[in-house]
């Protein structure tokens, strides 16, 4: 991913459990299957035309290859996090496997097997998408701290910090090995960051983001938390991440968008907010305007969305929705 800017902004929203509904498949059994997965990211990118294939997107993902037992509740709601045996809150869990043992594990071979089919695909012309937990969110995850949102750096253990940051590492390493072109680090903000805070979280990143130019591909990174990502978006803004950052989601982006349209510190990316892609959602043209008219304020080299698009999308919506995005450009 060298050279000169895009003409246009990339369009890489990340639309990957829809693809359950376009197999008709269970989501549980479709995350386990990189034949449906492949099918259906094929049948998608070319009904929505977009820059780029989501291949692989699940936060919890390293947590299940670590060890965690993933209770589903519904496809609409995220799992349950459980470890047997039974973690202590503000530990690690006893147990877990190491980073190199736990890319063999779980469903990161189904992951990297989908990018390594994707790759194969001849005349490709759409880059390679995989998401990857950060180290924050993920030892927030071993943690059993992944539900406040106001924690510190500080509140997480420095080994699960540092451990986190080696699975990180290493699963985006699977990844890249496999072909991905683009990589997504979804992390969560912490709370009260500081200039030496703010570096030292930026260091846990830094492996994977530095393993992702090695590759020549597309690092982002995905704050979540975006109350906490704006209370902090000053420091954050300031940092040097060596990657491309995204906009948290709507908030955000009216936030920047109302200002004087100076250039941005750090190459941003637009992250379109899920509401407006439910076609009941109140307001959702006057968000998609607003949208449109930050793009041309802000000119991001990346458009996508602030997460995995909701399971109950519409896939003829979604494209309507994009194609309004798109007249941006």
């Amino acid at each position: 991913m060298t050279g000169e800017p895009p003409p246009r902004p990339l369009l890489l929203p990340i639309v990957f459990a829809l693809g359950a509904k376009v197999e008709n498949v269970p989501l549980h059994a479709f995350l386990n299957n990189p034949t449906k997965i492949v099918s259906a990211s094929r049948q998608m990118r070319n009904h929505l035309q977009t820059d780029g294939v989501a291949c692989y997107f699940d936060a919890f993902l390293e947590a299940e290859a670590l060890g965690a037992i993933l209770r589903r509740v519904s496809d609409d709601e995220p799992p349950i996090v459980e470890w047997e045996p039974e973690a202590r809150a503000g530990e690690l869990p006893p147990g877990l496997r190491s980073a190199e043992e736990a890319v063999n594990k779980g469903r990161i071979p189904v992951a990297a097997e989908v990018v390594r089919r994707m790759n194969a695909v001849p005349n490709r012309e759409f880059l390679l998408m995989a998401g990857v937990t950060g180290p924050v969110k993920l030892a927030g995850l071993l943690t059993q701290s992944e539900k406040r949102e106001s924690a510190r750096c500080e509140d997480l253990p420095g080994e699960a910090l540092e451990f986190a940051s080696s699975v990180t590492t290493q699963v985006a390493t699977t990844f890249l090995e496999a072909g991905a072109d683009a990589i997504f680090l979804h992390e969560q903000v912490p709370a009260g960051v500081t200039a030496k805070s703010c570096e030292e979280w930026s260091s846990l990143l830094a492996p994977a983001i530095n393993l992702a130019r090695f590759y020549e591909a597309l690092p982002v990174l995905q704050p979540a938390g975006a109350s906490t990502a704006m209370e902090n978006w000053e420091l954050i803004a300031r940092q040097e991440w060596g990657c491309v950052v995204c906009l948290p989601d709507s908030v955000a982006l009216s936030r920047f968008s109302a200002g004087s349209g100076a250039a941005p510190p750090i190459p941003q990316s637009i992250a379109l907010p899920p509401e407006i892609f439910r076609t009941d959602s109140p307001g959702k043209e006057e968000g998609i305007s607003s949208i449109r008219e930050a793009m041309r304020k802000t000119k991001p080299p990346v458009v996508m969305t602030a997460g995995d698009v909701p399971f109950s999308t519409d896939l003829k919506y979604l494209k309507r929705v994009l194609i309004e995005i798109s007249r941006s450009y």
